[in-house]
């Protein structure tokens, strides 16, 4: 049977996201991926970026439970797919996709000029995914799609919907969690 590539785009999202390696997902592992990002870029847990992304990371994960159908507080990746697929297309209480990737943009924006430079995406690559294959930085040209050498925050919003959205395996946001 053939994958759509959303599935396999939020199969690879879930593995990458699963922290301790047990087969579901929980809130600890989404609290991991905050802790992770704050101990990269040096954050105060108090200051702005930080709580923003926390509470982007809180609502994402309430409403994967809230659209999972489960009585528990963990999710099969199979439930998480189905799950992403349903928050990100009902956006009647909010829009966890760009919810998400406005906090997460905040972040890895370091300087704070409204775009991500080369340095400030490698430095998300090897301090937040803990990757410097040098593949990963060929996701850094495909997002800089108006190629003046920087990721502007409507490139970085614009791959997060294809991640969520596209069936396209050569989109730019198809490359979030590798080649598919």
């Amino acid at each position: 049977m053939t994958t759509d590539v959303i599935t396999t785009k939020l199969e690879r999202e879930f593995d990458s996201k699963d922290a301790n390696g047990d087969g579901y997902l929980d809130w600890s592992d989404y609290q991991s991926l905050a802790d992770r990002y704050i101990a990269a870029y040096k954050l105060d847990k108090n200051e702005y970026r930080a709580r923003a992304l926390v509470a982007s990371q809180q609502m994402n994960w309430m409403e994967l439970l809230r659209h999972s159908g489960v009585q528990g507080d963990r999710l099969t990746k199979d439930e998480f797919v189905t799950a992403s697929r349903l928050a990100a297309v009902d956006t009647s209480r909010l829009n966890v996709v760009e919810g998400s990737a406005h906090a997460i943009f905040d972040v890895v924006d370091v300087n704070g000029d409204n775009e991500i430079s080369r340095d400030e995406f490698a430095r998300l690559l090897k301090d937040v995914w803990k990757t410097d294959s040098p593949d990963a930085m060929e996701a850094f040209h495909r997002l800089d799609t108006d190629g003046d050498g920087s990721i502007s925050r409507q490139e970085f919003i614009r791959a997060t919907r294809e991640h969520f959205y596209s069936n396209d395996p050569d989109a730019p946001g198809s490359l979030f969690y590798g080649r598919v």
